[in-house]
């Protein structure tokens, strides 16, 4: 097959649905081809599968350790699966998975020798062993791989060419090389987003981003508080994936914070609290750190409010004032009217004519015509 042929040759069967399956007890993918194949792979002791969903083992530089693994034939034909094996790491979403097939592997991948190829009858198991060696340069700390049984079905490709589609499952090893094991991690990359509500009588929320690096040589489950303001919110959210990062990996996050009111300039902070993996099953504390995630919160809408009454207030005593300046004025118009009656009667009297003085006066008791 040629080189452009083996890299559309890919993983279609995500191994993030193989693990979630192996913790739920019952690991298994299917394979489209002539007849229906099904298949499981876990950890396993030379009887057969056990409780084990991960493989966790702690060694010193250049030694070995021995295991078993077990892949059962869920098909009602007998399969050969193609073994292999691969650095391991996380994905964005926090789900583990290998490296596909066309890429090659740097780490722990490379320390683990099995068989290439495994032939389970239908419905049977086989019991697969392997070695794990670690180099005698091997830098102490966690170390991820996956091993994974894989069958190849037909398929097209874009232009509808025939490939190959690889669908493999497999399980999860966690190598600890013994030495100094420092857990350390840096938090960078804070932004913050306000997303107000135009309600005014309602908070709005932020939108804080940040980046988990882990530094240190020790795996990391990540947890931690974004407060902001009035509200806070923890992460990972209740119900979503533990956030576990492997020695060099980093995480970018985004938590969403409700209760949040627009006061112009708001406080915050990203308080990342991780624990480190321990191959015993119990977690050890990790010191916290902080760091600043402040935000700008104009309070647009309660403003748009405040400018509303503030008008409403003008507009009345505007009016107010207008209604007083008119009684006012009406007032002063009476005054005025009322001043240029009285003199005009008086004016009248006094430039009557003498003879109507006269008759008027004539008129008097005891005169005679």
């Amino acid at each position: 097959m040629s080189t452009t042929r083996s890299l559309v040759t890919r993983v279609v069967t995500a191994l993030a649905v193989l693990f979630a399956s192996v913790l739920l007890g019952v690991p298994a993918a299917h394979a489209a081809s002539d007849a229906d194949i099904t298949w499981s792979v876990t950890p396993a002791d030379e009887s057969g599968p056990d409780k084990r969903g991960v493989i966790q083992q702690e060694l010193d530089p250049g030694t070995s350790r021995s295991d078993f693994f077990a892949v059962r034939n869920l098909s009602r034909t007998e399969v050969t699966f193609a073994l292999s094996a691969a650095d391991g790491y996380y994905t964005d979403t926090g789900r583990f998975n290998m490296l596909p097939s066309d890429q090659e592997s740097v780490d722990a991948g490379l320390w683990i020798d099995l068989p290439d190829t495994v032939t389970v009858g239908p419905n049977g198991t086989v019991v697969v062993p392997f070695t794990t060696t670690v180099p005698e340069d091997a830098i102490p700390g966690d170390h991820a791989a996956g091993i994974a049984a894989s069958v190849t079905s037909a398929g097209t490709d874009a232009d509808g060419s025939q490939v190959g589609v690889e669908s493999r499952v497999g399980f999860r090893i966690m190598t600890r090389v013994t030495g100094d094991i420092v857990p350390s991690y840096v938090i960078s990359g804070v932004g913050t987003a306000y997303d107000m509500s135009w309600n005014p009588f309602r908070p709005g929320s932020v939108q804080s981003t940040f980046t988990v690096e882990n530094t240190g040589n020790a795996s990391l489950v990540v947890t931690g508080t974004a407060a902001i303001g009035t509200g806070s919110a923890a992460f990972p959210a209740e119900g979503a994936p533990r956030q576990e990062l492997l020695p060099g990996e980093s995480r970018a996050f985004t938590v969403a914070v409700a209760d949040v009111w627009p006061t112009v300039f708001v406080p915050g902070s990203i308080d990342v609290a991780p624990t480190a993996v321990d191959l015993g099953g119990d977690p050890v504390e990790v010191a916290a750190q902080s760091a600043p995630a402040s935000s700008w919160a104009f309070p647009v809408p309660q403003a748009l409010v405040l400018l509303g009454v503030v008008l409403i207030i003008a507009a009345l005593f505007w009016r107010r004032r207008r209604f007083a300046a008119a009684l006012d004025r009406a007032r002063e118009e009476g005054r005025v009217s009322a001043g240029a009656a009285g003199p005009a009667e008086r004016s009248d009297a006094s430039s009557a004519s003498p003879r109507a003085q006269h008759d008027a006066g004539g008129l008097r008791a005891g005169d005679r015509p």
